[in-house]
């Protein structure tokens, strides 16, 4: 995945979808549709970038569908699957204090609240119930161990700094 500091991925073109060029899209955003709202899309693909404009979409069942201007055959909207879709940072909306997007979580050190630390967060997975720190091992940590920390604060996520770039949780170090 290709991401620019000032730039976050919010959506992957999943398939095709009918013969007229429009794509199927598997949102990041929550609600998913909040994807249609963000102007200024990138796709980025096998490391080539190419601004697209939406021309239309819209929620079709679970998922969303999209047309881009200039693409009315399935032949030519089928090179646009696998893409990464990513818009500037600075177009998402400010979050209420205490709340965070994922980007701003990846790459923090997490140690626990013993001091000792367990690697960097490397990226979080949703599970339906909550979602997950996938933390790797990094040259400071106790061990080599990858972990799946799961993203509770004020339970197990104890405190989130990104000016220092940490992350305290709760955590025992042998799971």
């Amino acid at each position: 995945m290709t991401q620019r500091s000032q730039e976050t991925v919010i959506g992957r073109i999943s398939s095709v979808y009918g013969v007229k060029g429009w794509l199927k899209v598997y949102s990041y955003t929550d609600p998913i549709d909040g994807i249609l709202k963000y102007p200024g899309w990138t796709l980025v693909q096998d490391g080539r970038r190419k601004p697209i404009k939406l021309e239309d979409g819209r929620r079709h069942g679970p998922g969303i569908v999209v047309k881009f201007a200039g693409v009315g055959d399935r032949d030519v909207a089928r090179g646009y699957c696998g893409a990464d879709i990513v818009v500037p940072t600075e177009s998402l909306p400010e979050l209420p204090e205490g709340e965070f997007y994922w980007h701003q979580l990846e790459g923090l050190t997490v140690s626990t609240v013993s001091g000792d630390c367990l690697g960097q967060v490397h990226h979080l997975m949703e599970t339906g119930s909550n979602d997950v720190l996938v933390v790797r091992a990094n040259a400071e940590s106790i061990d080599q161990r990858e972990r799946l920390v799961p993203y509770l604060p004020d339970q197990v996520v104890r405190e989130i700094d990104l000016a220092a770039g940490t992350l305290v949780v709760d955590w025992d170090p042998e799971f």
